[in-house]
Order: structure tokens, then C-alpha cells, then sequence
């Protein structure tokens, strides 16, 4: 598995924290106890990106990523027309293609990099088909 970036290990504990929510102010649930443990670990340690997660991190962390979108596609496909970079969606050729057999953590990864560049059609001109994307 790719590795996992820190904001992606936050997501995943703040989608917990509002499905488990603490009982009692102090418990925590099992997702939330694996999750803030890899992220405390990640900022003792200064990293941005772990490689591996223990099992039950990882469940609560596929779990997570199971309730985003799985392709940033707004059917406007320009790979398709010989682009190297989507105007669309942000992804390469080769992202667009390979995307199918993408693990998680690749995808995740991927998604990061379009989203932090900010230039797709996706993030502007077509904004309103990000939320109704195709899968």
C-alpha cells in the first residue's frame, strides 16, 4: 500500500468523531483509539506520511475512505482528446488509466496533488459537477 498522508489520517478521525462520538467525554471508540494513535505517532515522529497501518487503523481508515467520492471525473475528459494533464478531473493520462487498479492510498494520493494544485475545471469552471461527478 501507497503510503497515507497526516490530513487523510485527520479526515478519518474527524468522520469517526462524528459517527462514535465519546460517550462520556473521555472514552473513545476502537476506530478512533487506532486512528489517534498513527496520528500522535506521525507528529511525535514529524512525518506527513505513514506506510503502514495496524489492522484495526486500517479497517477505520478504509471505512472512512469507503464514504468518499472515488473518482475526482466531472465527465469532461480531456486525456481523451490528447491532453497529458485533464482539464477536467486534474489527472494525468496515466492516472486516468491506471485508476481502475489504483489501491486506496494511491488514489488518496493522487487526490491530494489535484486538490492542492487547485487548476482543474473541477475546482472552478465546473464546480457544481464535482458534487454529482460519475464513479
Amino acid at each position: 500500500m501507497a503510503a497515507i498522508h497526516i490530513t487523510d489520517i485527520e479526515a478519518a478521525i474527524n468522520y469517526w468523531r462524528s459517527r462514535a462520538p465519546s460517550p462520556d467525554g473521555v472514552t473513545l471508540a476502537p476506530e478512533l483509539r487506532a486512528l489517534g494513535e498513527v496520528y500522535a505517532q506521525m507528529v511525535y515522529r514529524h512525518e506527513d506520511e505513514v506506510d503502514g497501518l495496524a489492522p484495526q487503523a486500517l479497517a477505520a481508515w478504509l471505512a472512512w475512505y469507503d464514504s468518499t467520492p472515488d473518482t475526482p471525473c466531472i465527465a469532461v475528459c480531456s486525456t481523451s482528446q490528447g491532453d497529458a494533464l485533464c482539464k477536467g478531473c486534474g489527472r494525468t493520462f496515466d492516472e486516468v488509466q491506471r485508476w481502475p487498479s489504483m489501491g486506496p492510498a494511491e488514489k488518496r494520493r493522487v487526490w491530494r496533488r489535484i486538490t492542492l494544485e487547485h487548476s482543474a475545471w473541477r475546482f472552478n469552471r465546473y464546480a457544481e459537477r464535482a458534487t454529482a461527478a460519475p464513479g
